[in-house]
């Protein structure tokens, strides 16, 4: 097998979801049980630095990101089952309650419906 990855065969997915947290205590004890679960792969000092990076984030972020799987956000996509998650790198951070956008013209040529613009 050639060490060149085939670019034909991976696709990057970018989500932005906003999300409300009703209970950030509960959150926090989710993620706090995923991190003390002995099948998590840490080490001692890995996890009590999680622990206490999730005990000291009162927005919940910290604790979220423990929380969300790959695979669960490829669930998202109706009609894929011939799809494996390979590599995942998850960003969760506070925000004001809206999606951010960055202009309708560069959404429309970022999702194409109908296949690519220049093929009508």
């Amino acid at each position: 097998m050639s060490d060149e990855t085939d670019t034909g065969r991976y696709l990057r997915l970018t989500v932005d979801l906003v999300v409300e947290v009703l209970d950030v205590n509960a959150l926090q004890a989710a993620a706090l049980a995923e991190i003390r679960d002995p099948q998590t792969e840490l080490d001692e000092d890995e996890r009590r630095e999680q622990i206490e990076l999730v005990n000291s984030d009162d927005t919940g972020a910290a604790a979220l990101q423990w929380l969300i799987e790959p695979d669960h956000v490829l669930a998202l996509v109706d009609h894929v089952e011939e799809v494996e998650p390979r590599e995942a790198m998850l960003g969760v951070e506070p925000s004001d309650g809206i999606l951010e956008d960055e202009g309708e013209d560069e959404h429309e040529h970022d999702h194409p419906h109908d296949g690519p613009s220049h093929l009508h």
